[in-house]
């Protein structure tokens, strides 16, 4: 399942000359993750709370391609590339006017309370296994 999530660049996004900051494209696709999770079914409090599971990112791969600009509006695509028992990797693309800004690739792990890898909850593997 691929999600699509739109979001306006605000002037605290950007640098003097009006161009977003290169670290903001993280902020943008952590929003796009969460979204397409919730989109999933997945609320990410209630499993901390009944279970102790939370997602961490273990590694993500980005090219940054063109600049976004003040007041442009981005759709952040989220889709799921590959899941594992206790990971999931996520393509993401970050675009203005269908033109393709930012891509990443990015690899989430599934922790405990403790902070240690677990397998992936049930829900979650039922909801992205469709």
């Amino acid at each position: 399942m691929s999600h699509d999530l739109t979001l306006r660049v605000y002037y605290e996004d950007t640098d003097l000359a009006g161009i977003v900051y290169y670290a903001n494209y993280l902020k943008y696709i952590e929003r796009g993750r969460s979204e397409w999770l919730r989109a999933l079914g997945i609320d990410q409090q209630a499993m901390h709370r009944d279970s102790g599971h939370v997602f961490a990112v273990r590694r993500i791969e980005a090219d940054y391609l063109r600049p976004a600009r003040f007041d442009d509006l981005l759709t952040v695509s989220t889709e799921l590339a590959q899941a594992s028992p206790a990971r999931l990797r996520v393509d993401q693309q970050v675009q203005r006017d269908g033109q393709l800004l930012f891509a990443a690739r990015v690899t989430i792990a599934c922790l405990d309370r403790q902070g240690r890898a677990v397998r992936l909850p049930a829900v979650l593997r039922t909801a992205i296994d469709g």
